[in-house]
């Protein structure tokens, strides 16, 4: 019928819904609440006549299974739990006033809005639906107005940074009201690759707010995908030093545009995480920690490593002099009613989470207790806010010995804007108990036993593991270390021996080429860990290894107190060089070309008598070719050090690939 309208009454609409600072060009409105719209000409709504059957959805395969499409027909009074209608008419029977109620548990995004009379189907529009911290019944909900006020609706804040002696707090502006923004906060969801692989599954998972910010984690920013930001901390060349921006707007709108924005660093990526989540109606706050631990190696523990000569050791545990995040307010239904509340996330790119680069959220509760099994990442964010440092000394044997610590300088001064104003509150009592009290020791000493059950998933008592370089190349020297943990309550005092012998493919052992042995201690909450290094020079392994390259690793320890042995194993292949082919000129069907191959000689010896055999289907005529290189080939002489020789090959069939095998000899 050309003479039906719809009124989507955007402006009653948003003003009851909080959100008419987005503007009034379209509806935005908020789940679990009801809304208005006005139709004229759909005939009037009572008993005995053909009702409206009303009917939503979202994401590009809407489905019922996924709660992302919904039918509803009219009734008496809307419900608060799910998808329903009430309509009144008004006295001259020519508009319906009808009242719209999305479920507190809906997915957000942008739906579509149709009815249906008498099979014959209407389009009403299109609306966004978003989290609502004002219903009771929205996983969001805060029963605080002036909470409210600040962790959704305001649109700026203060970012802190400095030092806990020296703390300074910036502005920044969110925006997240500003035009376009919300598409671009949306656009983010569906770029992410949760969408890309399921975006029926994504799209129904938007109504978890423990899901989407987890998505938000992973795309503010661009480790793993096309994310909002790229993270830098040295070379700020080709993009904007991080301590340029002032507000979101400016990076969210250039991402829109051209993809990831460079640079931020910690205190960008948690403003502009801000910003969405509160652009989708999740309360959030930044938090800034003050001595904010970056724990590798999830020991629960900073180890600052040094020489002899007090020269620090690069290792992978560092301390931060502050770190920025946001706090997201939301229920855990997934972990229980006591885990409600605040929960952290860290969208900084600094360790992998299922194998992307994203972090939490993991409940703040969960951090003060120590309970390190509720999702998600809590182990990494007990240690921001609550690890303990310890300095240790490499003695000439290799062992390390702890002359110093502290189980203080990680966690203080843990800050965030105030309710209101712009001063600086102090949370650090919600994150942990007062430092050194006898709560926040237990807290931590429970901590990290659970930690290394669960990562271990084994029993009380000795492991051993073995961990490799990164390049073991033939002719390479390399450091190869093996690892004991006791975890333990009991400190336990061990032998500890570590062997690399050659080893042949079918398992023949041959002459041994390295070896390190450590008496030692180990305790669970002194000095939990002890590591064992072993060199392997080319001098020692490259007589002992046969053509397979392979090196089996053996670390041993043995409790003579309680007669303990503990073993690990690991059987190596050294890496051959990489032999380069280079065509020579274009390939064509039945006309010959030459091929260049390169050799780089890794070892500290030089080759001699050496060939290239090469032999592909369709190139060489059925039979390898071998070019002879009679030069001594010499690692030192860089004008000698790579081995080329050209062949003729000869193109007799179209091939996608020319190369099916090659040989080197």
């Amino acid at each position: 019928n050309a003479e039906r309208r719809c009124d989507l009454d955007v402006k009653t609409n948003s003003r009851k819904h909080h959100t008419e600072l987005f503007g009034e060009e379209r509806l935005i409105v908020r789940r679990g609440q009801p809304f208005t719209v006005i139709l004229t000409a759909f005939g009037p709504q009572s008993s005995g006549l053909t009702p409206l059957v009303s009917c939503v959805s979202a994401g590009p395969l809407p489905r019922k299974e996924s709660d992302t499409k919904a039918s509803f027909t009219l009734s008496d009074s809307t419900s608060e739990t799910e998808w329903s209608a009430s309509a009144t008419s008004d006295p001259s029977r020519k508009t319906v006033s009808v009242s719209i109620a999305s479920s507190p548990n809906a997915p957000i995004g942008l739906y579509s809005l149709e009815v249906d009379q008498d099979g014959q189907k209407t389009s009403l529009g299109q609306f966004i639906l978003l989290f609502n911290a004002w219903c009771p019944g929205d996983a969001v909900h805060m029963r605080s107005e002036t909470k409210r006020q600040e962790y959704v609706l305001a649109q700026h804040g203060q970012v802190y940074r400095g030092t806990h002696k020296r703390i300074k707090g910036s502005p920044w502006n969110f925006g997240q009201f500003e035009a376009g923004i919300l598409d671009i906060c949306l656009k983010i969801l569906d770029d992410n690759p949760k969408f890309v692989s399921n975006a029926d599954q994504d799209c129904s998972g938007r109504r978890n707010p423990v899901y989407v910010s987890r998505v938000l984690s992973a795309m503010i920013n661009s480790n793993n995908d096309r994310g909002v930001l790229v993270g830098e901390w040295g070379e700020f060349s080709g993009g904007v030093h991080p301590g340029v921006w002032i507000g979101s707007g400016d990076i969210l709108r250039q991402w829109a545009e051209s993809g990831p924005v460079r640079y931020g660093q910690c205190w960008v990526f948690a403003a502009v995480a801000c910003t969405v989540s509160r652009a989708l109606g999740i309360p959030c706050r930044v938090v800034t920690n003050f001595g904010s631990a970056h724990d590798t190696d999830a020991n629960l523990v900073i180890e600052n490593l040094y020489d002899e000569d007090g020269k620090r050791i690069s290792g992978g545990d560092s301390v931060w002099n502050f770190h920025v995040w946001v706090d997201s307010w939301m229920t855990r239904p997934d972990l229980g009613q006591e885990f409600d509340g605040w929960q952290t996330s860290d969208p900084t790119p600094q360790e992998t989470s299922e194998g992307v680069f994203c972090c939490g959220p993991a409940p703040v509760k969960a951090i003060k207790e120590g309970e390190l099994t509720k999702k998600y990442d809590a182990p990494f964010i007990f240690a921001e806010v609550n690890a303990d440092v310890m300095d240790l000394v490499q003695l000439s044997n290799g062992e390390f010995v702890k002359f110093s610590g502290s189980t203080k300088s990680v966690g203080r001064f843990i800050s965030t804007k105030a309710v209101g104003s712009d001063d600086r509150h102090d949370i650090t009592h919600q994150y942990k108990y007062p430092e050194g009290s006898k709560e926040e020791r237990q807290v931590y000493e429970k901590a990290q036993h659970h930690n290394k059950l669960q990562q271990r998933g084994a029993e009380p008592g000795l492991h051993l593991k073995i961990k490799l370089a990164d390049n073991m190349i033939v002719g390479s020297d390399f450091e190869v270390f093996a690892v004991l943990t006791n975890n333990h309550m009991k400190a336990r005092t061990c032998n500890f021996l570590f062997f690399a012998r050659a080893v042949g493919y079918n398992g023949k052992l041959g002459d041994g080429c390295g070896f390190a042995s450590l008496h030692c201690v180990v305790c669970l909450f002194v000095f939990p860990e002890r590591r064992l290094s072993l060199k392997l020079d080319y001098d020692s392994y490259g007589a002992a290894i046969t053509s397979d390259r392979l090196i089996q690793l053996s670390a041993i320890t043995v409790d003579k107190q309680t007669i303990d042995f503990c073993k690990a194993e690991k059987t190596i292949v050294l890496d051959e060089p990489q032999l380069e082919i280079k065509l020579l000129g274009e390939a064509t069907l039945n006309q010959k070309v030459a091929a260049e191959l390169t050799l780089l000689n890794p070892l500290p010896e030089p080759l001699q008598d050496c060939s290239f055999t090469i032999e592909g289907v369709g190139l060489t005529d059925s039979k390898p070719i071998t070019a002879e290189y009679v030069a001594e080939l010499t690692k030192n002489n860089q004008k000698r050090t790579k081995m080329s020789r050209s062949c003729d090959l000869e193109l007799t069939h179209f091939l996608e690939r020319c190369f099916c095998n090659r040989e080197l000899s």
